[in-house]
């Protein structure tokens, strides 16, 4: 039984590695051993907390104490001040800012469904996953209910992808158990190429065990023995992780041969990315798997009929999965009481920029988008004003802040021709230059662009040519409309979704801060770049 008053969660994910985590965590091993506080203080390692930007970050619960920047060295203050004597040690504390007092207040004003285990569990140890109720929907599922009533289920709940596009996870599945291919295959896209978006890293860094279940419930429901998880090859600890859940989940016959002493047998297994942004459309991954260079398909057909070696397959990322254990063990009722009537259950974000907050959060869909920034982010820095927020990552939309009170979910933003696309949310403050911000975000989409169709392939040059003629004083009127024209061809010719999407931010970009590109071509010079050198004290 344990018997610890005290549990030192500290969450190790790639960020705190580099900071020096292992360090961290034998210090303050040492440190509780050393106060003979072994018996009473437990210290745990754990997925991410959710906090980013802040090195090794450490919570002490049940007290909701959050420390941040912690190093080896900090290990004996920690140990004696707060964990022997009950005092915080208030240089460590992670700064904070009303309206969200503490680090803990903005974990319970989220609705935590996909992220429940993430910070709290040992992601690298199978029973603290089984102890929480995992692979207890699997086991339902293979055991009490057929395939046809496990896709039923999923329909029911009004599970939408989570991977941008928002088509219904259920009509996808029953496309593929009808499919009149027997061979078929459950593919895991966690490629996560878009900038700023990390959740679907933190959620194999603090829970691979959800995953993989999904994986097997998605596999029984439509029909496919084997399930293939597509990670991308930077995410070392994702795919370490991962590969160690699946070991262990195999040495208990969880996945292998006869799953829960049944008829049906699944096997997962992990194959790195190169880091190819287009892989992350589905079809271009499918081509990436089969060896090939990772060139989207021309469709139709689609991957339900004709996917991996032109076999039915179906592709969720991470995040849409990790719904799935939840909705076969609580129910499609329950899941439909979270989020909106079409657009049910919750969303994970990732918050960062000029935030005091950056991190991970989960809110249930339809939460405005005032709430992410200034509860759940924490607000902007003091002094700061906000300018604004380009929501979905590099192939979302730019938001003014007259629109902090949209709701974030697939419709509500549709309705304002945006799109919650990665659900990253980058708030910037008005030392941005949105010129700068958008020429970041075309030098990318040209960069990551698989050259396959001339649209895109050309379309993305010429548009960094024209805005870096805006940004060194050498355009003229029509650069704007030129630029519209542009996406807009792109938009209707392109051959896959990068070349489709430029024209999201671009629009939204020219409609939000129509006013600072007008002035770049009128004053030849960016007034916000001189506003903030002279902020600084620095000549224009």
């Amino acid at each position: 039984m344990n018997l610890a008053r005290a549990h030192v969660l500290v969450g190790v994910d790639d960020e705190a590695r580099l900071a020096g985590v292992e360090e961290v965590l034998a210090a303050l091993r040492e440190a509780v051993a050393d106060f003979s506080l072994s018996t009473e203080v437990q210290v745990v390692e754990t997925g991410s907390l959710g906090v980013s930007g802040h090195g090794v970050v450490v919570a002490v619960q049940p007290d909701g104490v959050y420390y941040a920047g912690v190093t080896a060295r900090d290990a004996r203050s920690i140990a004696e001040e707060h964990l022997l004597k009950g005092r915080p040690v208030r240089r460590l504390l992670l700064p904070t800012t009303a309206p969200a007092a503490r680090p803990a207040d903005v974990l319970t004003r989220q609705k935590r469904v996909v992220l429940s285990n993430c910070g709290v569990i040992d992601p690298e140890k199978i029973e603290e996953y089984i102890a929480t109720g995992g692979y207890e929907a699997l086991g339902r599922a293979v055991t009490e209910m057929t395939p046809d009533a496990v896709i039923d289920a999923v329909k029911r709940s009004g599970l939408r992808g989570r991977g941008g596009a928002g088509f219904p996870t259920g009509i996808k599945w029953s496309a593929v158990r009808t499919a009149s291919d027997p061979e078929r295959y459950v593919v895991c896209n966690a490629d996560e190429g878009e900038p700023g978006t990390f959740k679907d890293r933190l959620i194999l860094e603090g829970d691979p065990h959800k995953l993989i279940e999904a994986m097997a419930i998605t596999g029984y429901a439509v029909g496919a023995h084997v399930g293939i998880i597509y990670i991308r090859g930077e995410y070392q600890l994702s795919i370490a992780r991962t590969e160690r859940a699946i070991r262990d989940a195999e040495s208990l016959g969880i996945l292998g041969e006869r799953v829960f002493d049944t008829d049906f047998s699944f096997r997962v297994e992990v194959r790195p990315g190169a880091g190819a942004y287009v892989c992350g459309e589905e079809t271009a991954l499918l081509e990436s798997l089969e060896g090939k260079r990772g060139w989207p398909r021309i469709k139709p057909p689609y991957p339900v009929t004709c996917g991996l070696w032109a076999k039915p397959t179906v592709v969720n990322n991470v995040e849409t999965l990790a719904n799935v254990p939840d909705i076969v063990r609580l129910g499609p009722a329950w899941y439909r009481t979270l989020g909106t009537p079409t657009c049910p259950g919750t969303k994970v974000y990732t918050i960062l920029g000029n935030i005091r907050y950056p991190g991970l959060v989960e809110v249930e869909m339809g939460t405005p988008l005032r709430v992410l920034v200034h509860e759940l982010g924490g607000g902007l820095f003091p002094g700061r004003t906000l300018k604004g927020i380009l929501v979905g990552g590099a192939a979302g939309a730019f938001l003014a802040p007259t629109e902090l009170d949209v709701r974030l979910d697939f419709d509500s933003l549709a309705e304002r021709a945006a799109a919650l696309g990665s659900g990253a949310v980058l708030v910037m403050d008005e030392s941005a230059c949105m010129v700068d911000m958008l020429s970041s975000v075309l030098r990318f989409f040209r960069h990551e662009s698989c050259g396959q169709c001339a649209p895109c392939r050309s379309g993305t040059d010429v548009l960094v040519r024209l805005i870096a003629n805006l940004q060194t004083a050498t355009a003229d009127r029509r650069t704007l409309d030129q630029m519209v024209q542009i996406v807009d061809a792109m938009r209707a010719a392109s051959l896959c979704p990068l070349g489709q999407s430029v024209a999201l931010p671009v629009r939204t970009a020219f409609a939000a801060f129509r006013d600072e590109f007008t002035a770049h071509l009128a004053e030849h010079r960016c007034p916000q770049c001189q506003a903030t050198a002279r902020a600084h004290g620095l000549h224009a």
